[in-house]
């Protein structure tokens, strides 16, 4: 299904690449041939990622700081010249009732899954643009990691849906605003993967969420990887919008 060297001559940035899906994006962009740019808070993870793949530019960063965020990006071009690859990956869940939720988590929320993605998304724009126009695939790509949750909402998760919600709202506008300057904005809505995002939770709605999915096969990192290296391999003239994927026996 897939050729290697398609993003030859490429650079692509992923956000939240210290762990789960950004890092298996960041290894399977870099098996396309494309120069890695990783962004996150934890160095550590990220230099131990860049040790695995080789010649990675690391930028230790917290996209929910507006200059760190932009940053990331101009830091991207600096160094390795061009970008044509962003996959806005970087987010949080914090699940649980609205009643006497902790504001902090909400705050939290909205600054890494909304404005950090907006921050670099905005930063990004016209880099992507001028890849697009200039660049060696006639195509540049953006993918923002969204969730199920950005489809359905449901009780204890109001203000996680509310942020999804809004990051399949924006994506598809933009989506449409640069149709025809050949900027694909994409969209990905994994169900149940096996990351850290659950290791957030305060330890009671923890516990909860490990008992609504113990009967459930969660996806890998890997798998919404894979799906992710599909989207921006593909030709000039194949966009392909939106994919939501869940596990096999998740109803819900």
């Amino acid at each position: 299904m897939h050729r290697m060297g398609e993003l030859d001559g490429t650079v692509a940035l992923v956000t939240g690449a210290s762990s789960g899906i950004g890092e298996a994006t960041a290894r399977a962009l870099a098996r396309q041939g494309a120069k890695i740019a990783v962004a996150a808070r934890r160095r550590d993870r990220l230099e131990a990622l860049a040790q695995e793949i080789g010649d990675v530019l690391v930028i230790e960063a917290d996209i929910t700081d507006r200059d760190q965020a932009t940053g990331a990006v101009t830091q991207t071009v600096a160094e390795l010249g061009r970008l044509d690859t962003v996959i806005n990956n970087a987010g949080v869940m914090l699940l649980g009732p609205t009643e006497d939720a902790p504001l902090e988590e909400w705050e939290r929320m909205v600054a890494i899954n909304v404005q950090g993605l907006l921050y670099v998304a905005h930063a990004a724009i016209q880099p992507l643009l001028k890849a697009a126009a200039d660049g060696p695939r006639g195509v540049s790509d953006m993918v923002n990691v969204s969730s199920i949750a950005g489809r359905v909402a449901r009780r204890g998760s109001g203000v996680y849906n509310l942020t999804k919600h809004g990051v399949g709202a924006v994506s598809e506008s933009m989506r449409q605003e640069y149709a025809d300057r050949h900027l694909r904005v994409s969209l990905i809505e994994p169900g149940a993967v096996a990351t850290e995002l659950t290791d957030h939770l305060r330890p009671e709605i923890r516990e909860a969420s490990r008992d609504r999915f113990k009967d459930i096969e969660r996806l890998e990192s890997e798998d919404i990887a894979e799906i992710i290296e599909f989207m921006v391999t593909r030709p000039k003239r194949v966009a392909i919008n939106e994919v939501m994927v869940r596990p096999t026996n998740q109803e819900w």
